[in-house]
């Protein structure tokens, strides 16, 4: 795994470098929740797609939680954003359609923040996009259809983010969507925590680190970001 400190150039530079003639490239970016992968990934595909080279698509992983109707039904809506809150094999199979590059037109589940629910066919992949930029906490994790998921990704990158700030960003999530502080950061320090948890121990199992001097100040986004 490369070592440290890669500026947002140097990542445009590498994402660009994926792609292939005659071949869809994949790159994920994972990381602890409020680490900025979805700042990053959305950074990323302005500036690449601004390049006019090839065209780019963002695709979130959080299309796939499930709908809060059965995580009612399987008893785990309190610590919905778990792992086996979401549908990983899903995930995997939209991947494998990108990474076959087949077809024309590849719709993908959206996920409306208000709401707190997936939306399906809300993304649009059109056959133009030759870079997908995928980002979600689990692309590292070895188990199951997580590990299918991740055999689709050229390369997955890891946000790493100090705990405060993290923490910081979280709540203020939070709160915007609706909790009170006092549910927000009940939120943030239990099962988020429980999940930032997990989503570190698979760091050292991406391609490359991505640390503070990138996703730890914000150039023109919100500091809400994934």
């Amino acid at each position: 795994m490369t070592g440290a400190g890669p500026s947002f150039e140097d990542l445009v530079e590498r994402a660009a470098a994926l792609v292939r003639p005659g071949r869809r490239a994949l790159l994920g970016i994972a990381g602890c929740p409020g680490a900025g992968k979805t700042t990053l990934a959305e950074r990323l595909v302005e500036r690449l797609g601004a390049g006019g080279a090839f065209g780019v698509a963002h695709v979130p992983m959080d299309g796939f939680h499930l709908a809060d109707a059965e995580l009612d039904r399987l008893g785990r809506r309190d610590r919905k954003g778990a792992p086996d809150t979401f549908d990983p094999a899903g995930y995997a199979a939209l991947l494998r359609r990108l990474r076959e590059d087949e077809e024309e037109l590849v719709y993908a589940p959206g996920f409306e923040r208000v709401l707190e629910q997936p939306l399906a066919g809300a993304v649009p992949v059109p056959r133009a996009a030759r870079l997908v930029v995928t980002e979600g906490n689990y692309l590292l994790l070895p188990e199951d259809a997580w590990a299918r998921a991740r055999a689709q990704l050229d390369e997955v990158w890891f946000c790493e983010l100090g705990q405060a700030e993290r923490v910081r960003r979280l709540v203020a999530r939070h709160e915007e969507f609706g909790k009170d502080h006092e549910r927000a950061v009940a939120w943030v320090l239990g099962t988020d925590q429980r999940n930032a948890d997990l989503v570190a121990a698979t760091r050292d199992r991406a391609d490359l680190v991505v640390g503070p001097e990138v996703v730890g100040t914000p150039v023109g986004e919100s500091s809400l970001g994934g």
